[in-house]
């Protein structure tokens, strides 16, 4: 069902991405799916809803949240970037105040990994800066435990490696040229441990990953464990 306009009127996917962190793609699927009434009513797609309407989604009321907020966090290695703990393993949600636990990570890092991850409350922006279709330039500093051939530095950023996901190909530079262990990795894609994965699979463990940019945003100065306030918009 749609409700009747008004002047102040809203898109309710717009609504549902502020309120709960979505992209609005992810609020359009909660709506097809009937998951999403308004004053009682199941809405239909592409629906407006107006000021002091009641929404419920999944039986639970909708509150209005804070304004939309984005952190940059340098994330040491040694935790993880889930709000519940995994084991005995720390989060990342330790190390941050309480009034940030509600914001999302945009995409993760792995437990052994460290640097840039952007927390946020902006559903859009998480999906403008994680979908594929944008291809955002991503960094990170690389030690492996022994030198790189030439031969596989040649393979993994002319033809890619092929993994069970699919190729896998990033640019390489090295960060010394005293050594061949060391390298900065530029990508695009983001799968999961696809770095450790494609080294791995040439016979090579990588010992430290270390995130350094992640599309417009650089880690800059930020100590280990700590955040900086950032406007993303």
């Amino acid at each position: 069902m749609s409700l009747p306009e008004s002047d102040k009127t809203l898109r309710l996917n717009k609504y549902l991405a502020l309120h709960l962190g979505l992209s609005r793609r992810e609020a359009d699927e909660y709506i097809e799916r009937g998951y999403v009434k308004v004053n009682g009513i199941v809405i239909d797609l592409g629906a407006r809803i107006n000021e002091g309407d009641e929404v419920i989604v999944n039986g639970k009321p909708v509150t209005a949240s804070a304004d939309l907020q984005y952190l940059a966090f340098n994330k040491p290695a040694g935790y993880v970037c889930s709000r519940r703990s995994q084991g005995d393993l720390p989060t990342i949600y330790e190390l941050l105040p309480p009034e940030y636990h509600s914001l999302k990570t945009v995409g993760r890092l792995d437990f052994n990994s460290s640097g840039l991850i952007i927390l946020t409350n902006d559903g859009d922006f998480t999906y403008r800066l994680t979908h594929p279709k944008f291809a955002k330039t991503k960094i990170y500093n690389v030690r492996l435990d022994r030198d790189l051939e030439p031969l596989h530095q040649q393979m993994i950023s002319d033809y890619g490696v092929q993994l069970e996901d699919g190729p896998s190909k990033m640019t390489l530079e090295r960060l010394s040229d005293d050594n061949r262990d060391e390298w900065k990795v530029v990508m695009t894609e983001g799968r999961n441990r696809q770095i450790r994965r494609t080294f791995a699979s040439l016979g090579y463990e990588v010992k430290k990953l270390h995130r350094t940019n992640f599309g417009n945003y650089s880690i800059g100065d930020i100590r280990p464990g700590k955040f900086e306030i950032v406007d993303m918009r």
